[in-house]
């Protein structure tokens, strides 16, 4: 399958799992999904002629208002009542920074104006302009810190643009049902169509979570009168986004609704599952703890980065208005272990989320990249949660406290169990762009 063929796909997959038309009943209820792939083949090409031209990628264009297409952009994506709107998935056009781009590598200067002046100009004028380059090195690693520099993301503030896509995320799950295949489609085929909707959130929770315990920088120069070269990010930003990532770990945001669950039989013949598949750990039948499991790993993976957490310590050691590491674990026990639900399904939700929670801390606790500080804080937690019999999961207490208390005498032997493996989701697939 081609790179484009992917990205076609993908679209065509997210706009088929968030419409709330009958799907296949009229030409006209194609029409969304075309125009957002097509959109979607239409930044591509312009995307791979910047390359062809000789011009990197700026994952801090999506927060600039879209300012390059040498970004890699969700679709952009808003609610109408209970409707998705696809109208304005993708820009049209080339961004501002592309222009700066484009003069800068092929420009002239006018007769008087030496080249060094000229270039020195395009570049100051841009970053008056709150213009920002910042490219893979710094956008694609799972300890990142910048926070605006991420792929598949949108907005200013990534925590806002979080909070619109659960927002959306949730309605569109409502809206789900099986108009959502053509007739004649077996019901396997709506598992496909819901992974890319259930998982929608994905990107956006990795650039929420860089903002915590990020630092805010540029590649400044000597001499540059525009650019700070790094400074704290403020700390209410980053509790903004603590707050919101953590809704990524409840059971009210993330239990897949129990009237849905009869839409996911076990798999047709012929219809098996591939990489793009939900996995799950009830055999042949759909796992919908396991599609949770799935997703709480994937935010915590992020949020518990070790690297990450050794910031926070610095950071708040640096400057005591900046959130801490002890300060994320408090929140986090509070929206995860402390969280209860009366309803049987949700209160195993959480459970699964719960238990995931107290997986990636011992990761941490094991890691070779956790500072001793850290190692410290997340052995007092550890020690907190098998004593405290105020949990969500007191029915459970007695395994809990033996297990971790287990864990921390031999952490060496420490052998996670892994979450159920979250599907293939970029819009690149596995291939990547020709100048990655």
């Amino acid at each position: 399958m081609s790179l484009g063929s992917l990205r076609i796909r993908q679209d065509f997959l997210i706009a088929q799992a968030l419409m709330n038309k009958p799907f296949g009943k009229s030409d006209d209820n194609y029409e969304p999904m075309l125009e957002m792939a097509l959109a979607r083949i239409r930044q591509l090409g312009a995307h791979e002629v910047g390359h062809t031209l000789g011009f990197s990628h700026n994952f801090a264009a999506s927060a600039i208002d879209n300012a390059s297409v040498m970004d890699y952009p969700h679709p952009m994506l808003t609610l109408k009542g209970d409707e998705v709107d696809f109208s304005n998935a993708y820009t049209t056009g080339i961004g501002v920074w592309d222009k700066v781009t484009v003069a800068y590598a092929y420009g002239n200067p006018t007769e008087g104006t030496s080249e060094k002046v000229y270039l020195n100009k395009l570049l100051t004028d841009a970053e008056a302009q709150g213009l920002r380059f910042i490219t893979d090195s710094d956008a694609r690693a799972a300890d990142g810190a910048h926070p605006t520099a991420h792929l598949w993301d949108n907005g200013k503030s990534a925590s806002d643009e979080l909070k619109n896509v659960l927002k959306l995320r949730k309605q569109a799950i409502q809206n789900f049902s099986v108009d959502n295949i053509k007739n004649g489609e077996p019901y396997s085929v709506l598992e496909d169509v819901f992974v890319p909707l259930y998982f929608y959130h994905r990107y956006q929770t990795e650039a929420a979570i860089k903002v915590i315990g990020g630092l805010q920088y540029n590649y400044a120069v000597k001499g540059d009168p525009n650019l700070i070269p790094v400074e704290f990010i403020p700390p209410d930003v980053q509790e903004d986004a603590l707050k919101t990532v953590l809704m990524t770990l409840s059971a009210e945001w993330i239990a897949i609704p129990k009237e849905k669950l009869p839409l996911f039989p076990p798999r047709a013949f012929g219809y098996d599952r591939t990489r793009e598949s939900f996995n799950g750990e009830t055999g042949p039948t759909f796992d919908p703890l396991g599609a949770a499991g799935t997703a709480s790993d994937m935010t915590l993976s992020l949020l518990l980065n070790p690297e990450r957490a050794n910031r926070l310590v610095g950071n708040h050691a640096l400057d005591n208005d900046q959130p801490g590491f002890n300060d994320v674990l408090k929140q986090l026990e509070k929206a995860t272990l402390k969280n209860r639900f009366n309803d049987d399904y949700k209160k195993e939700i959480q459970k699964t989320i719960n238990y995931n929670v107290i997986k990636h801390l011992k990761n941490l606790y094991a890691s070779k990249k956790a500072t001793q500080q850290v190692k410290a804080k997340v052995y007092v937690e550890l020690m907190d949660i098998a004593e405290d019999a105020d949990t969500a999961w007191a029915d459970e207490k007695m395994y809990l406290a033996a297990d971790i208390k287990q864990f921390l005498k031999e952490p060496e032997k420490f052998e996670p169990l892994p979450s159920p493996k979250i599907p293939d989701g970029s819009p690149i697939g596995s291939y990547q762009c020709i100048m990655d």
